[in-house]
């Protein structure tokens, strides 16, 4: 039997594994994603690796906290490896690949599906592809209808992270599309100053949704 998710209750050594599992699949799907997308994947370099392990290291650790051995566990480890190449490749080239949003949602789903039998909770399940659809939709509306910046890649990665927080609850459905146009705001604030008070012509937005979306998965209960 799973048990149920409780932030804080995992053992430290049941953390560290996961972090350390996450790792080394984060430098995997990192080497699968060269290997697909080569032009958009960036040097290769020892730095670049460290970097990579670290934080995928550090997301896994930090989810395996919040979740402990549950069912919902690996659907999360996954979004957070797969948010590392996103995050890296958005702010390079300001483009979110389908070819990674697509099978984080797909992959997603089937995990969650899983989890949520596993638990007896498909209610939690219909929650979170309502909320799939709720925040695409509503950046697709702002795409459409306002100049903010928003391009179809980040509405497209509103779709699985919809997905994840709406599996956990309509709170973290809110709160974290709210956080990620502060973090957005913050990220063009930060930029403009940079560079001298001129705006940039295009701000990577999808880094803020992923880090708003981790940041109220790993902190609201």
């Amino acid at each position: 039997m799973f048990e149920t998710a409780a932030a804080g209750t995992a053992s430290p050594l049941f953390i560290a594994g996961v972090g350390l599992a996450g790792a080394c699949l984060g430098l995997l799907a990192d080497a699968l994603i060269r290997r697909a997308l080569p032009q958009l994947a960036g040097e290769v370099s020892t730095r670049l690796k460290i970097t990579t392990a670290a934080v995928t290291f550090a997301l896994a650790s930090l989810l395996a906290w919040r979740f402990g051995s549950t069912a919902e566990l690996p659907a999360y480890v996954l979004l957070g490896i797969l948010a590392v190449p996103l995050a890296r490749i958005d702010i390079a080239h300001h483009l979110l690949p389908n070819r990674l949003i697509g099978p984080l949602l797909v992959a997603g789903l089937a995990l969650l599906t899983f989890a949520a039998l596993a638990q007896g909770a498909a209610g939690d399940l219909y929650r979170g592809v309502a909320g799939s659809v709720i925040l695409f939709g509503s950046y697709l509306i702002l795409a459409l209808t306002s100049r903010n910046g928003l391009g179809m890649g980040d509405v497209k990665l509103a779709a699985p992270l919809g997905l994840y927080l709406g599996y956990l609850g309509w709170s973290h459905l809110f709160y974290g599309g709210a956080l990620a146009f502060v973090a957005g705001g913050v990220a063009s604030v930060v930029l403009v100053l940079k560079n001298r008070g001129n705006r940039p012509k295009e701000v990577a937005y999808g880094p803020s949704m992923l880090a708003a979306g981790l940041a109220i998965i790993l902190l609201l209960p």
